[in-house]
């Protein structure tokens, strides 16, 4: 691990363990002072789902914008020709060179059963082509932000039509992503959004359908919903709290002065509203926190082994809380984390070759422990980005642009397909914004998230709400999804 990495892996733990729950957190007191908070503090009538209901989504964001061309590549020969020529030194290899000496094809191939165009994976995604094979995963093509279809790149030259805010703008585009309002920069988060309408399945008020692995984030932003932020530290007795959380059975002077001003904050009566909310808050938030704890000492022992990396130690995490669900009155569950690193400029292949086994080790490992715990076709994992990444090359790396590809992985998909539309990597194309090779997305983020929503439960009647967009993409039919991943 280089330098870089180590300071963008510490700040993210420094980033995700500060926010976790914290009463006098930054990240909560800003969260307080919302005026969206305020409705937490009303009493809100409850509907007791079945757990044998329970339903899970996980978003993994890869942060940076990945350059997504060379994780799904076209493997036909024509097709395969124009990617080696556009992509010049960014092409992988047909062919390397294994540990033995051996010639051997450099990519996984796959078969989608949806299409007969032929594609390969990144050599290090094995376990996502095991998934993929197996009818577990399917890929979602040039999908990408967008407020309206655009048909072409005319539209864009001539400026018929709406396009996002800052479209190439790190801050705006992993925004975007994660509300799916990319005409708006204070938009609500489609986790959010979706917890709003569903949260009442849900029985323990105090533990949010939003559990963040990576501290505050937009996606599970939601009016009367916020996430909760804990670390994926396996001692449930650390989970990234301890230093606000009262120690009741500390010692010490200074123990019990902490502990004294913090039960005088919850027992006040304040006519403040939002006084009152905070201290309602914070109550919460303690009892959240022995809520949780108590759930994972009950939780399953899970066979499956993760790896040592933060990204697999965060999807154990995760499914450690699902293992736990019923303990925490969860029949619905939204999980988020990051995995960052991805804005490569320089090195992509080299960088890739280092961080795509540790993406596809997570993936997989997750599946494994979902199988251990039978909850394979209850929860449903999507990767997002803030972007694709130009087909050209800088010189060594690839730069901002705006269609790529995201992985979803689940038992109940329909999986082994690549759906949307994979576009042509040539620079001749309608779709293609400049000489750069900027692809026009195909497929709208709303599209994905509409899909994944009406599984998840939200009413069709609901779905203006969590993705205001859609209707420009899709008008709802219960015979006909929008991707069709479920069907």
């Amino acid at each position: 691990m280089n330098h870089r990495q180590h300071k963008q892996l510490s700040r993210r733990k420094f980033l995700g363990q500060a926010s976790c729950a914290a009463v006098g957190s930054t990240a909560f007191l800003s969260s307080v002072l919302n005026l969206s908070m305020i409705n937490t503090a009303a009493a809100r009538p409850h509907v007791i789902g079945s757990p044998d209901n329970y339903k899970a989504i996980v978003c993994v964001l890869l942060a940076g914008g990945a350059d997504s061309h060379n994780i799904l590549v076209p493997r036909g020969q024509t097709e395969f020709q124009n990617y080696q020529n556009i992509r010049g030194d960014l092409a992988l290899p047909e062919m390397y060179v294994n540990e033995d000496g051996n010639q051997v094809p450099f990519f996984h191939e796959i078969n989608p059963t949806n299409t007969s165009r032929q594609f390969g994976l990144h050599r290090g995604m094995a376990n996502v082509k095991s998934l993929f094979d197996d009818g577990n995963a399917a890929f979602v093509a040039n999908i990408g932000t967008l407020v309206e279809p655009v048909l072409n790149n005319t539209q864009v030259y001539n400026e018929t039509m709406r396009l996002p805010l800052g479209l190439y703008s790190h801050a705006d585009q992993i925004m975007q992503w994660q509300t799916s309002v990319p005409q708006d920069r204070n938009a609500l988060g489609v986790g959010g959004r979706m917890a709003d309408m569903l949260k009442e399945m849900n029985t323990i008020d105090e533990i949010s359908m939003c559990i963040s692995l990576d501290g505050k984030n937009r996606f599970q932003s939601g009016n009367s919903v916020v996430e909760y932020a804990i670390s994926n530290d396996p001692d449930p007795s650390k989970l990234g709290i301890e230093p606000i959380n009262p120690h009741f059975n500390d010692a010490g002077l200074l123990t019990d002065v902490r502990n004294r001003a913090i039960n005088n904050i919850v027992e006040q009566s304040y006519a403040n509203i939002f006084q009152d909310t905070y201290a309602d808050l914070t109550q919460q938030s303690i009892e959240a926190v022995n809520i949780f704890k108590q759930a994972l000492e009950k939780k399953p022992s899970i066979p499956t082994v993760f790896s040592d990396t933060t990204l697999s130690q965060d999807m154990r995490m995760i499914a450690d809380v699902i293992s736990a669900q019923c303990n925490l009155g969860a029949n619905r569950q939204i999980f988020f984390t990051t995995f960052g690193g991805w804005d490569h400029h320089d090195e992509v292949i080299n960088a890739q070759q280092g961080m795509l086994p540790v993406l596809d080790n997570a993936l997989g490992e997750f599946y494994s422990a979902l199988k251990d715990l039978k909850r394979e076709n209850d929860v449903t994992v999507m990767t997002i980005s803030d972007f694709g990444r130009t087909l050209t090359s800088n010189g060594n790396g690839s730069d901002h642009a705006w269609g790529g590809n995201s992985i979803v992985m689940g038992g109940a998909l329909q999986g082994q397909r690549v759906l949307g539309e994979y576009p042509d990597l040539t620079l001749n194309n309608d779709l293609n914004l400049d000489e750069r090779g900027r692809m026009i997305p195909t497929t709208s983020v709303d599209e994905l998230y509409a899909d994944i929503a009406l599984w998840f439960g939200v009413s069709p009647n609901d779905l203006d709400y969590v993705l205001p967009n859609l209707n420009n993409f899709y008008a709802y039919d219960p015979n006909n999804s929008p991707l069709g991943l479920f069907s």
